[in-house]
């Protein structure tokens, strides 16, 4: 199998109740980067702006955070977000995965503190660098289960 047929387009979600981070991964699928910020509105309007994103990176998954607790529950965030991206996901008729999101926009806030950048200001910043740390795990992932296939 080549490469390039192990290589898919998807987009990661760190869904929020105010906003949604979004990553791309690069024309190989090693490296996600954050790409914007949707400032949520309604649902249709979140769609349409979704739909371009997924439409100019010709996206076939999408991939979001779930943000379980700490003990590895899902709460009621966790719930919220499944229920969104699950509409969402029905919505752009792309299939969904999950990531366990735990701490990663805790690591996005420090990622960005180290680079001296001012947290209070860059809300969606931190949202994008999560939503890549986010697509980052499942690429890596991924990429682990694909070379742990045995060729026959």
């Amino acid at each position: 199998m080549s490469n390039d047929k192990l290589w898919i387009s998807a987009l990661g979600l760190d869904i929020g109740l105010k906003r949604v981070g979004i990553a791309g991964c690069d024309g190989t699928g090693l490296i996600a980067t954050g790409i914007t910020t949707l400032v949520r509105s309604s649902f249709d309007r979140d769609v349409a702006y979704l739909r371009e994103l997924v439409r100019e990176r010709r996206v076939q998954i999408l991939v979001a955070g779930l943000p379980y607790s700490l003990s590895g529950e899902l709460g009621a965030q966790a719930r919220q977000v499944q229920k969104y991206a699950t509409r969402i996901a029905a919505a752009l008729e792309l299939p969904l995965e999950y990531v366990d999101e735990r701490l990663t926009s805790v690591e996005a806030e420090e990622l960005m503190k180290a680079q001296g950048i001012s947290l209070s200001q860059n809300k969606g910043s931190i949202d994008r660098k999560a939503a890549a740390l986010i697509l980052q795990q499942w690429l890596d992932e991924r990429r682990q289960n694909i070379c742990a296939i045995p060729n026959p």
